[in-house]
């Protein structure tokens, strides 16, 4: 699933995995080089686009998570939302050109089992996914670093010890919110696994049920192409102002795994992998694919069946 067109469309003189010109065994040998030369150019264009779009959204949304959490920059929930929705934004701005601007493992998947999108170049697009929010996690860490510290130091935390999620959530995510919530056992009743895991399943069905709902071809009442980024970004904080204070609203495996991977490394341990309750696959991970695929398919099913195509494409 792409964002303002299809991705074909996006780099209409390059070469597709999904879009072979024709059988390579009936080709020249230099055709033959030219084709996979100018696939992989193709695919790197691409891998390109999603870590750079993937950077700029994590940069930007768990830049302000970091700022809320550690320097009080941020009065209320609604603030650190609406810098999401500017993050989420620009990124696709930023990468839409080049890779069509998934961002996200999960609407990957959607367009893998319902656009038949190719898988290899999925799992590529996942990885860019992750080294781009692993990349912009290490940034934020070298702003921030003195500003954590001294949060731990004031709360009396030690880095990878019980409660230090109160710290780690500036990267990778917990239920309940530590913010909202702390850390003690007590809290730990009002959102249960089972409870977490529906909250990121709903919210994420949610965000895939938007980003369908404004950019299908069926939909004659979408936005136009430029507007479409800024209507996905204020529906990501939309949800995230209902989903945070349970879970902090991952919606994005990429965006909890590449930060968990690096406060993992930056000392937290346990306390990221696999976390103080565990669960941390389940919810951030197989949670939001399962609702992606839940609020992507509703879509197309709704529009396949209610919607006609716009004349333009009859």
């Amino acid at each position: 699933m792409t964002v303002f067109k299809k991705e074909e469309e996006a780099m209409p003189n390059q070469l597709l995995e999904s879009q072979p010109l024709s059988d390579p065994k009936f080709l020249a040998p230099e055709t033959k080089d030219t084709v996979s030369h100018a696939s992989t150019n193709a695919l790197s264009r691409a891998m390109l686009g999603e870590f750079v779009g993937t950077f700029v959204l994590v940069f930007f949304g768990v830049g302000v998570v970091n700022a809320a959490v550690v320097t009080g920059a941020q009065v209320g929930l609604w603030q650190v939302a609406v810098v999401w929705a500017i993050g989420v934004s620009l990124g696709i701005f930023s990468s839409n050109a080049l890779s069509g601007a998934h961002l996200n493992p999960a609407i990957t998947l959607v367009s893998v089992v319902y656009d038949r999108f190719p898988i290899g170049r999925a799992i590529s697009y996942a990885f860019a996914q992750v080294a781009g929010a692993m990349a912009a996690s290490m940034v934020l860490y070298a702003m921030f670093a003195e500003s954590i510290l001294e949060f731990e130091r004031r709360h009396g935390l030690l880095r990878g010890g019980p409660a230090s999620e109160r710290s780690a959530m500036v990267f990778g995510e917990y239920f309940p919110n530590p913010a909202v919530f702390g850390t003690a056992e007590d809290a730990w009743r009002i959102v249960s696994l089972q409870g977490a895991f529906t909250a990121e399943m709903v919210g994420t069905a949610m965000l895939a049920f938007i980003i369908a709902a404004v950019t299908h071809e069926r939909n004659q009442a979408k936005p136009p192409a430029a507007v479409q980024a800024i209507m996905i970004g204020l529906g990501v904080a939309a949800i995230i102002s209902v989903i945070a204070p349970l879970t902090q609203a991952g919606l994005n495996p990429a965006r909890d795994l590449g930060p968990r991977i690096i406060s993992w490394f930056l000392g937290w341990g346990e306390i990221a992998f696999p976390g103080p309750r565990g669960g941390w696959l389940s919810v951030y991970i197989i949670a939001p694919m399962l609702g992606a695929l839940i609020g992507g398919g509703l879509y197309r099913l709704m529009a396949g069946h209610f919607l006609d195509l716009a004349p333009e494409n009859s």
